[in-house]
This record gives C-alpha cells, structure tokens and sequence, in this order.
C-alpha cells in the first residue's frame, strides 16, 4: 500500500501503460511512474532503441523527469513503481537519488538488481517486489517470444 493509502496496484497499473507504449514502440516493454505526495509525477518506458542509448531505460528517464520537477537531484519522498525489477545501472542510480520506496511487478533473476550483495539500494530505501507480477511478466513474455 503507497503510503497515501492508494494501492501499489493503481500505480503499478500507470507502470503498465508505459510497458504497453513501449511494446507499441517496438521497445523492451518496461515502464515507470514517479509517485510524490500520491500523485504521478513522472511517466517513462524504455527508449533505449528510439533514443539509440543503452542507458535509457524506463526508471533513467524517470529519475531524471522527477529531478526536473522537484527542483533537486533527491528523491527522498518519492517511490517509483516499475514493471520489472531494477538492473544494477537503474538501481544504482536510484540509490544516488535517495529515493524513498522502489516497487516492481515481476522479477529479473538474470539481470535484476536483487542478485547483487549487498543491495545496490539506499540502506532507507523500501523495496517491495511482486506486485501485478503476472500480468508485468506475460507483457515481457509476449514481447519475447514474438521476436524469436
């Protein structure tokens, strides 16, 4: 539950329009909302083909579209919500950003931040994995299968 009392699933749901736009795009289908005061305050999938830059991936371009709107390079009282788990670029930067709660749908056993010890989060930040995970893993799973 986001600390506002509105559901992790309403946001990861927002997560999931980006994934889908992504999708349409011919992109890795990975999406990303910023939450600040319970309200959506970034929106960002990945662009790493369109953009041609390995580092453009959903939680990048969120990170930077918070910063701009905050005013500032920290996140402390902002949680993002993500389709799939953070890899170690994305939560390593998370971590620079101080941000306050990272939630993700489905897992990443091969790439995820979640395989590195100790965590590449800030030792405050909150990390809650799992949610709306089927429905984050059959849009990665469709995407991948239609490319083999």
């Amino acid at each position: 539950m986001a600390k506002d009392g509105t559901s992790d699933e309403y946001f990861m749901k927002k997560a999931l329009e980006e994934a889908k736009a992504a999708y349409d795009m011919g992109e890795v289908p990975v999406g990303a909302v910023v939450v600040f005061g319970g309200k959506v305050i970034a929106r960002a999938h990945n662009m790493t083909e369109t953009l041609n830059d390995p580092t453009a991936h959903a939680e990048m371009q969120a990170i930077t579209m918070s910063a701009d709107v905050l005013g500032g390079k920290y996140l402390k009282g902002c949680a993002i919500y993500v389709t799939v788990e953070p890899c170690a670029m994305c939560a390593a930067a998370l971590s620079w950003s101080q941000i306050g709660r990272v939630v993700y749908g489905a897992s990443d056993p091969k790439r995820g931040a979640g395989m590195f010890s100790p965590s590449l989060y800030h030792p405050k930040t909150e990390v809650c994995g799992g949610v709306m995970e089927n429905e984050c893993s059959v849009l990665m799973t469709s995407f991948f299968s239609g490319r083999r």
